[in-house]
């Protein structure tokens, strides 16, 4: 019995995401809706090169599927991959 509880706890173990280390993109908010993949990025070291007065900084996983849709519906410009995130800058004016 002890031996099958632990190889399906090393089965649930295998199993889960692996974290996305996220300590240098300081997520805000799910950018159009609260749960929205592309999430808002203020500011930290690994940012303050991309920051801009005029367009919100977003970053979207790199394996998100509707990146496509979300680069067409908001214009937004590619212009960083960090963490294995997409960061684009995307107008606000």
């Amino acid at each position: 019995m002890r031996k099958l509880m632990f190889s399906g706890a090393l089965l649930v173990a295998a199993c889960a995401p692996e974290p996305r280390p996220e300590a240098d993109l300081p997520f805000v908010r799910g950018y159009r809706a609260p749960a929205d993949q592309c999430q808002l990025v203020g500011e930290s070291a690994a940012t303050v090169n991309y920051l801009d007065d005029a367009a919100d900084l977003v970053g979207c996983p790199e394996d998100y599927e509707g990146v496509g849709v979300f680069v067409t519906e908001t214009g937004a410009q590619e212009v960083a991959r960090v963490q294995g995130y997409i960061l684009f800058s995307v107008p606000v004016r």
